[in-house]
């Protein structure tokens, strides 16, 4: 099967902040490597591993555009240097405050107030990266229209192959899969704690892109493109 690429933000790996959210999830997915879970609640519950299984997959980010296989015609080579010369004309810019919250049925951090460079950028690697998005499978498709999603996002789905882009558009840095509905306060409230010692301004400072190399593995950082506008 082919190799899945995907933009995401994420903290630099030497940061306290990449520290913690992959050491929650237990991965790092800048070295490729399992990472010790923190011996502190909700960390050291039985099934903390089958309940951080999903963001592990992908590692601790912030999605900008959503994984893709690479359209017919493309190549990986191709990809980077356009991330590349992207970000050579990105400006950094700081998100003030993180929060962990609960989304639905999962907890991330997520900005604490709306970001309105956050909002843009994301939608400038939505549009300007579309061409080497190959279509969504049949499979991912069908996977996708399982949860209910408003026209628009179904408009969003069919056009970029992603729903929750431009207005349904929200920032987060999962740090859980989907929780049973009587644990979810508690543990969110269990991840604030933690949080509070690395808590700090989030700088966007660069694009990272992540590469899956088939369904089976894990996302991995195949590079790491500082702004430079």
């Amino acid at each position: 099967m082919a190799p899945r690429y995907a933009l995401y933000a994420a903290p630099a790996p030497d940061s306290p902040l990449w520290r913690f959210g992959s050491s929650i999830i237990g991965y790092d997915a800048a070295a490729a490597v399992d990472m010790a879970i923190p011996a502190a609640s909700p960390c050291d519950s039985a099934d903390w591993m089958a309940l951080t299984e999903e963001p592990r997959r992908y590692g601790f980010h912030g999605t900008l555009k959503a994984p893709f296989a690479l359209a017919e015609g493309e190549n990986e080579a191709g990809l980077i240097e356009a991330v590349m010369l992207f970000a050579e004309r990105r400006r950094a810019f700081t998100v003030p405050r993180l929060e962990v919250a609960l989304l639905k049925a999962f907890v991330a951090l997520v900005p604490a107030e709306p970001s309105e460079p956050l909002l843009t950028l994301a939608a400038d690697c939505v549009r300007h990266f579309d061409r080497f998005r190959a279509p969504l499978s049949e499979a991912d498709m069908a996977r996708r229209l399982k949860a209910p999603l408003t026209e628009r996002q179904k408009a969003h789905l069919d056009a970029f192959g992603y729903p929750y882009i431009f207005e349904d558009f929200r920032f987060h840095m999962t740090l859980t899969g989907a929780l049973p509905e009587e644990r979810r306060e508690a543990i969110r409230a269990a991840l604030a704690g933690q949080y509070v010692p690395v808590a700090a301004p989030l700088s966007i400072d660069a694009l990272c892109l992540f590469k899956q190399a088939d369904r089976a593995g894990r996302f991995t950082i195949l590079a790491r493109f500082p702004f430079e506008g």
